[in-house]
């Protein structure tokens, strides 16, 4: 299990360390911030901001509820690190993707709405970081432990 929660803790910290250093380099100017900005048709940017806030917002407590589904809980219960490890990633994936498109539209357009959604699943992150007692938890190896 110790091999899975650091393979799972090495994604969460490549996407958070991601976002971060998009924001360095565009805060910094090594990047320039807002190089799209009126390149876009107006109803393509309305567009893509329309289905980037519906994504990210149906996409976070889809994320935060994953592992409450009966399928996915019963294959947990089946396959334990095996499964933690492929519905994590999925996990990681419905938050992170989200997370740095967000962050590099923001950029790019200089749209605050993108800034927003990406502040937002950023403070989503800590309910999904892959600690001890998550993995153990999500895996149901405490419940193994206690009726054994």
């Amino acid at each position: 299990m110790n091999n899975v929660r650091k393979i799972l803790l090495y994604i969460y910290i490549a996407i958070i360390a991601a976002a971060l250093l998009m924001v360095a380099l565009y805060e910094s100017e090594t990047c320039l911030p807002g190089y799209a900005t009126g390149q876009w048709p107006v109803p393509t940017e309305f567009a893509v901001t329309t289905i980037a806030e519906l994504l990210t917002i149906a996409l976070i407590p889809l994320a935060l509820r994953l592992f409450k589904f009966a399928s996915i809980d019963a294959d947990l219960r089946r396959h334990h690190e095996q499964a933690l490890l492929r519905w994590a990633i999925v996990r990681l994936a419905m938050l992170g993707v989200p997370l740095l498109a967000n962050t590099a539209l923001y950029y790019a357009l200089m749209n605050t709405s993108f800034g927003y959604m990406a502040i937002i699943v950023m403070l989503t992150m800590p309910f999904v970081c892959p600690t001890k007692a998550r993995c153990d938890g999500e895996a149901h190896l405490n419940e193994e432990e206690k009726e054994a």
